[in-house]
């Protein structure tokens, strides 16, 4: 195949046909999980499921690898599919056009998944992902905080309950623990976040500063780690 020759020369052909058996679902395609998203068809998962209920919008330009000023307005669940199959025709790529929360959670069956990527921001829907995830069995993976950030190197993997300096991190901990759930890959970032400048926000808005690149770093790490556990790399 002319379109992964480069890498099916890098981790061997047996390798890339466990990733074309792999069926992996991202959910949240933001800043975090718009990047993890591509790299992942990039990489030749043979099926995956975008799962996002927002739209795009023009706030999203500066960190979002959906947000075009030809996408805005449109689901990025959508548009991610619609870049996945631009890239990789023959991919079976399906978009949910909706949020993960307690009222849809029972739309997946997450026996079916190689692995479940979290790029979500909401402590609770994230919490309760994880916690369906790991129920069922599924290897998951999920991102902590990539806003108020600088430092795209300051991004590491370790188990949920090792990670630091991560406000959404130490949420987290918290909501896994009352959850009963340990043992979570977690992405995450040991930059002691900055303090964005809030005189452009709007009133009992809760500005989140962030920038191009932190974001992206963030989800190809995150990708780059479903991969290797796929094909079994060190």
């Amino acid at each position: 195949m002319q379109t992964f020759m480069r890498e099916i020369a890098l981790i061997g052909k047996e390798n890339f046909e466990k990733l074309r058996r792999a069926r992996v679902a991202v959910f949240g395609i933001g800043g975090v999980g718009s990047y993890a998203a591509e790299a992942l068809v990039r990489a030749g998962i043979g099926a995956l499921v975008f799962v996002d209920g927002d739209s795009v919008a023009e706030s999203n330009l500066n960190r979002q690898l959906i947000a075009l000023r030809s996408t805005l307005g449109r689901n990025k669940a959508a548009v991610m599919k619609e870049r996945a199959l631009d890239i990789d025709p023959l991919g079976d790529f399906s978009a949910a056009e909706y949020f993960f929360d307690e009222t849809t959670k029972d739309c997946f069956d997450f026996t079916q998944f190689s692995y479940v990527a979290d790029c979500i921001d909401d402590v609770k829907s994230k919490a309760l992902l994880l916690e369906c995830a790991s129920r069922a069995g599924a290897r998951v993976i999920s991102c902590m905080g990539a806003g108020n950030k600088l430092d795209g190197g300051a991004f590491r993997v370790a188990p949920l309950e090792k990670t630091r300096e991560c406000p959404l991190a130490r949420l987290m901990r918290r909501e896994m623990k009352e959850r009963g759930i340990a043992g979570v890959k977690a992405v995450y970032s040991e930059e002691k976040p900055l303090s964005p400048d809030k005189t452009g926000a709007a009133e009992g808005e809760r500005l989140i500063g962030s920038i191009s690149f932190v974001p992206a770093a963030a989800g190809l790490l995150l990708a780059g780690e479903i991969v290797k556990d796929l094909i079994g790399a060190d």
